[in-house]
């Protein structure tokens, strides 16, 4: 079997885990970051990111046409992984290097401040994409083996799943305490944690950056059909002309409002149970109990999606998956309205572990099925037409990602914007919270921050749960069947055979 070997998946899979801890750090602590250190306005937040991840959406079609054009001795995507790592590194640094905004600054200062927020934004998101799309690209130029594919492809969504998480729980209560230490050398409050953020993003950039580079490891074993090379509005053409994966990506941006976890719950976690730093005992504590609660049992459900391809249509299999989070999100916004000063208190606690757990399981299934019907629609195209799109229909991947991450921020920007959670009422909020005494709760319990609880909760429930309704319509018909990829499979392997000899 023409397939790659243990070290070259664990190499592997130390490499996507290094990509994704920096992914997550722009897309866990960035907004936290332009938000809640540096103040930059809602509005002004949503339109950079927006813009910038729409941008990076258009920009991923290009990115996966250079790829496809690409060849070398090392392959199409694997030249990609030796030198994008440090490129990413330095500009995933540059991001957190900024001002401070206030409305007591010269206006041209806060113009720069926004300014510089939004190029360095757009230049990492650039760079991060001359990785990204060889990085999962070259899962379906690793083995020929669809057992071994949908094997690499759970394992790499459990690994960055992992690293998510490992982000989630650490940056924030971390990047406080380092930050108590800059207050306590004389820096003011909000200063000492910018600082905080900066050294421990910075150190966490480098080590995410040489795990990234472990990925080059990976070597190319499927024999390209063809030396044609397309140009990008050929490619264009190709991904909607191929049924199956259209399906996918419009199934992929009606469930963009998924992402408002990332962008969201670092700070309802971070304000709800810990005051903002007020109490990183409490923070820590519930972090780990409803995010221990999401990732566990996403993990598991990840780890179990090869066995349910094998014995389940992998149309059903993502539909169920994605279709079973609207319940666990709707309930947690009623739990929201039915007592939303007491969520901390452990019957509350519980349930939404519960439904953070089942939330989870079917966000990980989703995530690792859509990259298998992915994989799937690259066979589907090169049986149907001989070319092999892998860089282009994996682009469609990061598309995915990157446009609903975009859709997510003008979301959560008008929210925030509407409830007043933006600019100085933000400082202020922090200050508040700074002052009172520790284990009181205060962001939770006070009248005075009701609005800003309620756009919280209702970001991470609503229209989440709208998504994952919504998302399944268009995967309904989805055409590759179970016993169709099988045949397409045969017939590939038959002629990559008449095409050796």
């Amino acid at each position: 079997m023409n397939t790659y070997t243990k070290k070259e998946r664990n190499m592997y899979l130390i490499g996507l885990m290094g990509q994704n801890v920096i992914y997550n750090i722009i897309a866990t602590g960035m907004t936290f970051y332009f938000q809640s250190v540096i103040f930059i306005p809602a509005i002004a937040i949503s339109v950079i990111m927006g813009v910038a991840r729409i941008w990076d959406a258009i920009n991923d079609p290009m990115m996966g046409t250079l790829v496809d054009r690409t060849r070398t001795k090392w392959g199409k995507c694997r030249p990609y992984l030796f030198f994008v790592p440090m490129i990413v590194m330095v500009t995933t640094f540059l991001t957190f290097v900024n001002g401070q905004y206030s409305e007591s600054n010269p206006a041209t200062t806060n113009a720069l401040i926004i300014g510089w927020a939004a190029v360095s934004y757009i230049l990492w998101g650039m760079t991060y994409t001359a990785g990204d799309i060889p990085i999962w690209g070259i899962t379906s130029l690793m083995t020929d083996s669809e057992k071994d594919r949908a094997s690499i492809l759970s394992l790499a969504r459990i690994v960055a799943g992992i690293a998510g998480a490992l982000i989630l729980l650490t940056i924030v209560p971390i990047s406080q305490s380092v930050g108590a230490s800059f207050t306590a050398g004389g820096m003011s409050q909000s200063k000492g944690l910018q600082w905080g953020f900066i050294v421990v993003c910075g150190v966490l950039t480098v080590i995410g950056s040489l795990m990234f580079q472990c990925a080059a490891y990976a070597k190319e074993r499927v024999v390209q059909p063809s030396d044609e090379h397309k140009g990008f509005i050929d490619n264009i053409k190709i991904m909607w002309a191929c049924k199956p994966f259209r399906r996918i990506l419009i199934s992929g941006v009606l469930k963009a409002p998924i992402q408002l976890l990332l962008g969201v719950a670092m700070t309802l976690m971070s304000y709800y149970y810990g005051d903002n730093g007020g109490d990183g005992q409490s923070y820590m504590l519930y972090m780990a109990v409803l995010g221990g609660a999401m990732y566990g049992s996403q993990f598991i459900a990840m780890g179990l999606v090869p066995k349910l391809c094998q014995k389940f249509e992998k149309r059903a299999v993502y539909n169920v998956s994605t279709a079973s989070g609207a319940i666990p999100f709707a309930a947690i916004f009623i739990m929201y309205l039915m007592d939303g000063t007491r969520l901390y208190e452990t019957h509350w606690l519980v349930f939404t572990a519960i439904m953070f757990a089942f939330a989870g399981a079917g966000i990980g299934a989703s995530t690792v099925m859509q990259s298998i019907l992915i994989a799937d629609c690259v066979d589907f195209d090169e049986q149907r037409t001989g070319y092999r799109p892998d860089g282009i229909f994996f682009s469609g991947q990061s598309f995915i990602t990157k446009l609903g991450a975009g859709i997510s921020s003008f979301i959560q920007g008008i929210v925030f914007a509407l409830v007043g959670f933006s600019g100085d009422a933000v400082a202020a909020c922090n200050e508040a919270l700074a002052a009172s005494p520790a284990n009181d709760f205060l962001f939770a319990t006070a009248p005075e921050f009701e609005a800003y609880r309620f756009g919280m909760f209702f970001l991470i429930s609503i229209p989440t749960a709208v998504s994952c309704v919504i998302a399944v319509l268009p995967m309904l018909k989805y055409e590759i069947t179970n016993k169709k990829h099988k045949e397409i499979m045969e017939e590939l392997s038959a002629r990559r055979s008449i095409g050796e000899k």
